[in-house]
């Protein structure tokens, strides 16, 4: 029996976790009969779990359902002030949107997505919010160049899971063409997107090196489309490459 314990306590432990995934992933209420099946757990299981997160603050509750609640901050200011990636990446930030006067930003890759980890504003609002933590897809915008450097077998169970798909442009794109793209990125050794995620709007992006199974974190300016026009896309290329480069060198 005491050898079960410990087994059981990570048991707990990850389904307190499937729970907040759950949460997290919604930008709304989530009632309990949704959480319980989205995380594949009993109700009286689930209402237990939400029970003890509501109690130290993880998780919030109204006559609508359950969403993360005001606990899930401390966390995240915690990682926001604590990462060697973030204290190495602000300052160049900093120095990459003074330069370019482009609004430059620093993602890294979780599971199917990217997530924004901080920013640097350029001369010009972007037209859209984009809050540090929130969730972008891969296949767009900066998400392309981790996604070219990602694993042939990764690559090929997302682009399955996307197919043909369209963008902000209303221009479709197929598996196979962005599978091209991809190998273009790798070639380039950044991205250019146009148009992509939200109209009116273009990107730059380059991936910081790293070994191993390949780069989890991109750096990213983006404006305008007028701001970035194509005769200075090689320009803006070398930038963020430099951006990369030098965030990995702050961490050595």
């Amino acid at each position: 029996m005491p050898a079960e314990k410990p087994t059981s306590t990570m048991r707990s432990l990850e389904r307190a976790i499937d729970v907040l995934e759950v949460l997290d992933r919604t930008h709304q209420a989530v009632r309990l009969s949704d959480i319980a099946r989205q995380a594949g757990l009993p109700v009286a299981t689930t209402q237990r779990i939400l029970n003890v997160l509501e109690a130290r603050g993880r998780v919030e509750r109204d006559a609508t359902g359950y969403r993360p609640g005001i606990g899930m901050i401390f966390g995240a200011h915690a990682y926001l002030t604590t990462s060697p990636l973030l204290v190495a990446a602000h300052p160049v930030l900093a120095d990459l949107a003074a330069e370019t006067g482009l609004t430059a930003s620093l993602f890294r890759r979780h599971d199917r997505s990217r997530i924004v980890l901080a920013r640097s504003p350029g001369k010009r609002p972007l037209r859209y919010e984009l809050p540090v933590g929130e969730r972008l897809p891969l296949h767009l915008g900066a998400g392309k160049v981790l996604l070219a450097h990602m694993e042939a077998p990764e690559v090929d169970a997302l682009l399955d899971e996307i197919g043909d798909h369209v963008l902000a442009s209303g221009a479709g794109v197929s598996p196979d063409q962005l599978r091209d793209e991809l190998g273009r990125i790798r070639e380039r050794g950044f991205s250019e997107a146009r148009n992509e995620r939200e109209p009116g709007m273009a990107s730059i992006a380059a991936a910081l090196p790293a070994p191993g199974d390949g780069p989890h974190v991109a750096v990213q300016v983006a404006g305008l489309i007028d701001d970035i026009p194509p005769d200075r896309v090689e320009a803006l290329g070398v930038e963020v490459r430099r951006a990369a480069y030098a965030i990995t060198r702050r961490l050595a």
